[in-house]
């Protein structure tokens, strides 16, 4: 399948493993189903892709707990079963895939709405949420111009503490972990804990703001629209 359009597989079946090949051993559709989908890794994986990444390194910026050895072995097999393809220099999508994104978000609104918020926020990641909030982040409340914002985690450790996110007019959000330099429009200094339970809906950024979790200075219409353009999970119950 290497280097195959993503759409020349939408009339294929995906194999999944039967027999002794099998796992669970059974024709039920939600056994097939979990052949090619249970293991480990995979719908998170998925789930960064169905958000937009299609490089290597993007999808495991996604998933940076993950070695890219085993990741490498998950879109191998990912696309040995038809769920992706090659794609120039990267992975996309099939159909079969492309079909997956209500089952995977269903999945993570799932978890939102019954898992214990103690336990999801008990996973902090400052990178995966930045990461995230980069891709998320709506620019047309935005001034049209160029706009650094910086974010300050005075909790965590000096290697975690700080990242930039760069806005310009017709250009992609970038993320940097390095100061890149020139004026900052605003700074953003948070609580982790805080920061990722707003952005992914568990609680309100004006009620993280008014306990002080979350402190905003620097341009004053930047500050007044933080709400505006800083965005949700898209997983977010309210999103």
């Amino acid at each position: 399948m290497t280097d195959q359009p993503a759409d020349a597989l939408a009339d294929d079946q995906l194999q999944a493993p039967f027999g002794e090949g099998s796992v669970y051993g059974q024709f039920c559709p939600i056994a097939m189903a979990a052949e090619l989908l249970a293991t480990r890794w995979t719908l998170v994986v998925l789930g960064e892709m169905l958000s937009g990444s299609t490089r290597f390194n993007e999808i495991h910026r996604g998933v940076p707990r993950m070695s890219t050895a085993l990741l490498a072995k998950r879109l191998r097999e990912l696309e040995a079963a038809g769920v992706i393809a090659r794609q120039g220099a990267g992975y996309a999508l099939t159909p079969a895939g492309r079909d997956l994104a209500p089952i995977v978000q269903g999945l993570g609104r799932w978890a939102l709405r019954w898992v214990d918020t103690n336990c999801s926020l008990g996973n902090l990641d400052v990178r995966l949420l930045m990461w995230n909030v980069r891709r998320n982040l709506r620019t047309d409340p935005m001034p049209p111009r160029r706009v650094v914002v910086e974010f300050l985690y005075p909790d965590l450790a000096p290697g975690e503490q700080r990242f930039w996110l760069i806005v310009a007019p017709g250009l992609p959000v970038d993320l940097c972990s390095l100061d890149p330099g020139g004026e900052v429009d605003l700074l953003v200094t948070a609580d982790l804990r805080a920061m990722t339970s707003a952005w992914m809906g568990m609680s309100r950024f004006t009620d993280e703001i008014r306990a002080g979790q979350i402190a905003l200075d620097g341009d004053p219409a930047l500050a007044a629209g933080f709400v505006s353009w800083i965005g949700l999970s898209g997983l977010a119950l309210d999103a």
